[in-house]
């Protein structure tokens, strides 16, 4: 007996520390390909697109962790359909870098049509940069 509600308790303390984790559907990170490192303490805007006005209306803004990412944009309890836009800041990263750089900060626009996760990330050099839809 005493196994059995063992086995229940852990299994109800799994769930409510399940239940409590929130999740998230975007994510980004940078990889910078000049060092082959993440890039680390980039300031990243998200902004949403309101259709009825056609302006931009900042929802968050986040630094990349030590692994260049950041894993926690949008939570999942909304409804996220739209048009986004992520702005990396880049220039004070190259600037902390002593790296001469073309781009200040990169905008990346995208479009979240379900509610599936969306990983936005950017390989990134002093004079250029790639993106892509990642998982």
């Amino acid at each position: 007996m005493r196994k059995i509600a063992f086995a229940l308790l852990l299994v109800l303390a799994t769930t409510v520390a399940y239940a409590q984790n929130a999740t998230y559907q975007l994510s980004s990170h940078i990889l910078d390909i000049s060092t082959g490192m993440p890039a680390r303490g980039v300031p990243v805007e998200l902004e949403k697109l309101d259709t009825k006005t056609q302006k931009w209306k900042q929802v968050d803004k986040k630094m990349t962790d030590e692994n260049g990412r950041i894993k926690d944009f949008l939570t999942t309890k909304n409804a996220n359909e739209g048009v986004y836009r992520l702005r990396f800041l880049v220039a004070d990263y190259f600037k902390s870098k002593k790296t001469e750089s073309f781009y200040p900060f990169i905008e990346v626009v995208f479009q979240i049509k379900d509610n599936d996760h969306y990983h936005v990330p950017i390989t990134l050099s002093p004079y250029g940069y790639a993106t892509y839809r990642g998982n």
